[in-house]
């Protein structure tokens, strides 16, 4: 089982990919295109062309994980604009969202870290 904790660091492909790739095609597009290995525990996000279907693959210290979820209506609603990048990080609440087809951007969550005001200060 795949565990989302706070700490994991997730990185999301902004550009579509082509969902016939397995384990390791999905693996080397880590490293050639998101300049990130696939080995270091990062969990990674993909989605399909047509926006109905996502991808994550995860190392878990013995195997690669893939995991997919595929809509049955609609689309996933939210997808960032690439900006010139190939990867955005997420949160691990902002991809519990996605993976529910809501909108990281509109949540109106906390921000993951906020300094601490200290006593008398």
């Amino acid at each position: 089982m795949i565990q989302i904790t706070p700490q994991m660091r997730i990185l999301l492909a902004v550009e579509p990919v082509d969902f016939r790739r397995g384990m390791d095609g999905l693996a080397r597009l880590c490293r050639e295109t998101l300049a990130a290995d696939p080995f270091e525990g990062t969990l990674f996000v993909f989605r399909n062309r047509r926006g109905t279907s996502l991808k994550l693959l995860v190392y878990d210290g013995q195997g690669l994980w893939l995991c997919q979820k595929r809509l049955y209506e609609g689309r996933f609603r939210w997808w960032p604009a690439a900006n010139g990048e190939a990867g955005r990080r997420l949160d691990a609440h902002e991809l519990q969202l996605l993976l529910w087809n809501g909108n990281p951007e509109r949540a109106g969550t906390a921000p993951m870290w906020r300094a601490l005001v200290a006593a008398g200060a």
